[in-house]
């Protein structure tokens, strides 16, 4: 069997890898979004997301696979879910989460059963959600419960949810019970909500124990892709609500992704929070999922694209990127979120290091460019009044970082290459302004994350640029631009693929034979 996973290459159908990234998690083929089960089972992290392996498109779910020794270096298994069952007929096998019980891996996911028209027509539903478990021995292979649907009815006081909106559970132990957070809505679609379930035993006899926390009718009207854990002592609810009214100067899109930071009363199942955080203030980042690492940390990936925007790789065969590994802390009520460290794995080449360094007009250094590298810098702000930095930059592309000492930090992918849609092509912020700056950049092939401040806002955007497109130029604005200290490293392979075999390290290549 090992032989059989290790020989699992399902390629193909990638056409051009020019924007397939170097080391993100991507589908091998086929369409991608929300991540799913991401957990640490007999030694290795474990990683599903929602797929659709027969085009570049959305279509009836199934979950991919890919595992690690290490957060940093992925390989592809077989697919884990394959939408088979009536409770799953039209839309597939939904989101969901993972838990070890009794040696086995479990997967809590929702079936999600559509209506054709003619039956909508008919019974006026246009679908209807079910939760679902399916378990394995070996974390590969995957057997459906024959009790599912395992949660099929809700039952609350007020009976204020829609019965047609009610998944993605977020299923954990606390206490030696069994505790699964789902998103939902209320029924006139007014209120985003999120609802707490209970089992003794995971596998059967789950109640509805609470609404445990709902919108004020200003954070949208369905609040799906629920996760909950402790962090630093802090009970963290991260969710992503739809529907959001992006016309009062709070939101950017009508999805997005964040926390509330809080407490969760177990006894009545009630979630007291503060105000809702951004998880990332960039265009991309969707349905995050977090999982708590053998040494205690919090970790989460999310989705790094948005719904209703162009996704130009779908002309390669191939749609959908995750964001890279994030460790999650809070700090006096506030989320921070810093890449983990075991990406420091990838650094297969010898730095680039500057110290102390001012430029008067627009400057590049020797080296210091790419398509997959990491970039970490510490500005003096103080006397840099404005400046910024382009990425991914030729004479006719580049996406730009500015930020000036009023706090201002804009991110502009205008010009970036082909177009996405959206919104905006500008997002700008407001951080505390500070005499040092420090951000930590990851730039892939199609894609941005900036870490602002260690982590105290963080920016992601997707990116369609030239390959040729691969300058790193930073730009006075105002005179001078003092570098207290500059790294650059140029990463390796994360995600091996036979259509990316330029300069893999040596010692991937000895790993992955068809990358020579």
């Amino acid at each position: 069997m090992a032989e059989q996973i290790e020989n699992f290459q399902p390629f193909a159908q990638i056409t051009d890898a020019r924007w397939y990234p170097r080391y993100h998690i991507a589908p091998p083929f086929g369409w991608c979004n929300d991540p799913n089960g991401m957990c640490f089972y007999k030694g290795q992290y474990h990683f599903f997301y929602q797929h659709y392996p027969y085009e570049p498109r959305w279509g009836p779910m199934h979950w991919g696979h890919v595992v690690s020794d290490d957060l940093a270096y992925w390989k592809h298994l077989p697919i884990a879910l394959t939408p088979e069952e009536p409770y799953e007929a039209g839309g597939g096998c939904f989101s969901g989460s993972a838990i070890e019980k009794d040696g086995k891996l479990y997967l809590m996911y929702t079936g999600h059963l559509s209506a054709t028209p003619e039956e909508e027509a008919a019974i006026g539903f246009a679908h209807i959600e079910f939760q679902c478990l399916a378990s394995s021995e070996d974390g590969i292979h995957f057997e459906k419960s024959a009790k599912n649907p395992i949660i099929e009815e809700i039952e609350v006081a007020d009976k204020d949810v829609s019965i047609h909106d009610i998944r993605d559970p977020k299923v954990w132990i606390h206490n030696g019970k069994y505790y699964a957070v789902l998103g939902s809505r209320t029924p006139d679609m007014a209120h985003g909500q999120i609802l707490l379930f209970e089992s003794k035993d995971l596998t059967k006899s789950w109640r509805c124990k609470a609404i445990s926390a709902r919108s004020d009718g200003t954070l949208g009207g369905m609040w799906e892709c629920p996760n909950f854990a402790e962090i630093d002592g802090e009970d963290v609810l991260v969710f992503s609500p739809m529907d959001l009214p992006t016309d009062d100067g709070r939101f950017y899109f009508d999805k997005v992704a964040g926390v509330l930071i809080g407490k969760l009363n177990y006894r009545n199942g009630l979630f007291t929070h503060g105000d809702f955080q951004y998880l990332d203030k960039g265009f991309d980042f969707y349905a995050p999922q977090i999982m708590q690492t053998p040494d205690g940390r919090t970790v989460m990936i999310g989705w790094l694209d948005m719904w209703n925007v162009e996704m130009h790789e779908t002309r390669d065969g191939w749609a959908g990127h995750m964001s890279i590994p994030r460790e999650l802390h809070v700090k006096d009520g506030k989320i921070f979120s810093t890449p983990v460290p075991e990406l420091q794995k990838l650094r297969k080449w010898k730095p680039i290091t500057l110290k102390d360094v001012v430029i008067d007009e627009a400057t590049t250094f020797d080296g210091v460019a790419g398509e997959a590298c990491e970039l970490v810098l510490t500005i003096d702000a103080a006397e840099s009044k404005k400046f910024s930095i382009a990425l991914r930059a030729s004479d006719i592309e580049q996406t730009v970082l500015t930020y000036n000492s009023t706090g201002t930090f804009k991110f502009d992918r205008t010009n970036a290459g082909e177009p996405i849609g959206g919104f905006t092509s500008v997002r700008e912020i407001q951080i505390e302004p500070q005499d040092k700056i420090k951000l930590h950049i990851f730039i892939d092939r199609s894609s941005v994350e900036v870490f602002i401040n260690d982590g105290a806002e963080v920016m992601s955007a997707r990116i369609y640029p030239k390959r040729t497109s691969q300058k790193i130029i930073f730009v006075p604005e105002n005179e001078l631009l003092e570098i207290d200290s500059l790294e650059f490293y140029k990463l390796d392979f994360g995600m091996p693929h036979p259509h990316l075999k330029d300069e893999a390290s040596e010692d991937l290549k000895k790993k992955f034979p068809f990358l020579k």
